[in-house]
């Protein structure tokens, strides 16, 4: 026995007991659990007895269920009544027109309508892993810009939008016309992959998903830069990861933009990841000279009680009753408009088999040449922004 120890016999004795103690309070929490889901109606004399003997275990169970309901009702998507939304678009419409330089943050809820999933609605991505559901990645070259990118873009031309910071990845923004100095995509670009190895970095804007072989810390696409023959990376920001590059990211105008804007409109976000860049927030102003915020959301966001205004709509339909209000039309989006087909490099002979991912066309019937994406493989390769990043809440089992 250690000089001033117990025994080892007296160690065992004090853990048994201590074990006890645990599956004795266990139990009476769960049986105390039992009684508060009935009705007090239906509480026995000596339920009722029990319940006041464990107020320590009554508070501490009372305040679980509303810390769950508080989170469930977050999760719940909120409809504005249709007058309410109009008087608040009314509202917003006015900001805007007021506005000396409005910045717009951007999430994943402003491409539902391009059938692309979000992560934290009812059918998000994240939503469903926590639910144990499976979750199939969407064939992205079949989606275009929605109304509201298009209306963004609108916005811009006519000098009511300064500047366009998105959390997506699908592309569309860029899509949708906006010029690449109004677009900070701080999680990266699908269509883009870059050379690390050149200075400047190097960019190649594709028409197919360049992310097939990718995923988190492992960026490399499997093809070549053209100049120096080094390999070419993805731009996307997985969870976890630190992006470096300067574009398509472009930290450096989105920060500048929200230095400088007297006014933030939030579409289609759950601002839980924005909400984590503080140069975006103007965190170090005080708050009387902070930018007014405005949301546009159907789901709680943790900025709501700093907002100016909070409109509980989809993104498209509040930004048509806005356009309307401002006077604008929305232009339509046109495939054979559409800037990345300007802007895309195309592959060098020997790379067509590179990717199986199918490739934008300008036409539903037209079929890119030389370039249909040839399979890798027989088995299907999943990965990606979109298929890999779907894995963030599973669990690896150790090897041993």
């Amino acid at each position: 026995m250690a000089a001033g120890g117990l025994s080892r016999s007296e160690r065992k004795a004090a853990e048994r007991v201590r074990r006890l103690r645990e599956e004795q309070q266990r139990d009476r929490l769960r049986q105390v659990s039992r009684i508060l889901r009935k009705a007090a109606v239906e509480r026995s004399a000596e339920e009722v007895r029990l319940l006041a003997e464990s107020g320590d275990l009554v508070t501490e169970l009372q305040g679980r269920s509303r810390r769950r309901e508080g989170l469930k009702r977050r999760q719940e998507e909120v409809c504005d009544d249709p007058e309410e939304l109009r008087g608040k678009v009314r509202e917003l419409a006015s900001a805007i027109r007021n506005a000396k330089y409005l910045v717009v943050y951007t999430g994943a809820g402003i491409s539902t309508a391009a059938s692309i999933p979000d992560y934290r609605g009812p059918n998000g991505v994240w939503t469903l892993l926590q639910k144990g559901r499976s979750v199939s990645a969407a064939d992205l070259s079949e989606a275009e810009p929605t109304l509201t990118h298009m209306s963004i873009t609108r916005l811009h031309e006519q000098k009511l939008v300064q500047h366009v910071v998105s959390q997506n990845c699908d592309g569309l923004h860029l899509r949708s016309g906006l010029p690449r100095t109004a677009i900070s995509e701080l999680h990266g670009n699908m269509y883009i992959e870059v050379c690390t190895s050149c200075v400047p970095n190097r960019e190649y804007v594709r028409v197919f998903d360049v992310t097939e072989r990718t995923a988190l810390h492992r960026h490399q696409t499997g093809r070549t830069c053209h100049k120096c023959g080094a390999q070419l990376r993805d731009t996307i920001v997985h969870f976890g990861e630190r992006g470096t590059l300067g574009q398509p990211l472009n930290w450096e105008a989105a920060t500048e933009a929200a230095s400088r804007a007297d006014t933030i409109l939030c579409l289609g976000s759950s601002l839980k990841v924005l909400k984590k860049y503080p140069r975006l927030w103007c965190m170090t102003k005080p708050p009387s000279r902070r930018p007014k915020l405005y949301i546009v959301n159907l789901q709680w966001t943790p900025k709501d009680d700093w907002a100016a205004l909070k409109l509980h709509g989809k993104c498209d339909d509040v930004m048509r009753l806005l356009m309307a209000e401002l006077g604008l039309e929305i232009p339509a989006y046109s495939r054979w408009q559409d800037p990345i087909f300007s802007l895309a490099t195309p592959l060098r002979a020997g790379e067509e088999g590179s990717h199986s991912r199918k490739s934008l066309c300008r036409s539903r019937e037209e079929a890119p040449p030389g370039d249909r994406g040839a399979p890798l493989s027989s088995a299907a390769i999943l990965g990606g922004w979109f298929g890999r990043g779907c894995t963030k809440r599973t669990k690896r089992r150790k090897v041993t």
